[in-house]
């Protein structure tokens, strides 16, 4: 089985697919992680980096290459995966990959307060940020793919983690996937 897991900056989307692969034993490829390793070749800060992506569409291609090749070397094996990314749940359907499509959510307020503790900064700078990069995002994805990241239709499954534990959004995902596995 294969489920894509999305969601904006500072929603729990990362966390949730990293604890939930690591307890169901799932293989984990996390598309936000390859960007960031992306963004350090090239001597930019992920801000930089999106808006640099934003002209420059190899990125994005090359980014989600990686992930589509991954994905399927781990489904060839025979192996369960999580995929932790924005645009995955479109993107690996449109690949031939069938997947169980999450988004996981948060208000605005609360994802720039989990932002600017991890990152040390203010919750105003992290939300200047997380709006910044949800447009770079949007039109990127849009202009590349035709993909509306804000389209929540496309989910299978929807959850609000703005009053939610990691742990309690696990739980979710673990009693869903069950389901969807019987």
């Amino acid at each position: 089985m294969i489920v894509a897991i999305s969601g904006p900056p500072g929603s729990g989307k990362t966390t949730v697919a990293e604890r939930f692969a690591k307890s169901s034993g799932f293989e984990f490829i996390s598309a936000g992680a390859v960007f960031r390793e992306m963004a350090a070749d090239y001597g930019m800060s992920l801000a930089d980096f999106g808006r640099y992506a934003q002209e420059h569409h190899n990125i994005d291609r090359d980014l989600d290459e990686q992930i589509v090749s991954r994905v399927r070397k781990m489904q060839a094996a025979g192996a369960n995966v999580v995929v932790e990314g924005r645009l995955q749940p479109w993107l690996l359907p449109k690949s031939g990959i069938p997947c169980r499509r999450i988004l996981v959510d948060a208000t605005l307020e609360i994802r720039a307060e989990r932002v600017a503790g991890r990152e040390s900064k203010t919750v105003k700078q992290a939300e200047r940020e997380i709006r910044e990069r949800e447009r770079s995002e949007h039109t990127r994805y849009l202009r590349i793919y035709g993909v509306d990241v804000r389209d929540r239709s496309a989910f299978d499954l929807v959850i609000d983690s703005s009053d939610k534990t990691p742990e309690a959004v696990v739980a979710v995902i673990t009693e869903r996937v069950a389901a969807w596995k019987s």
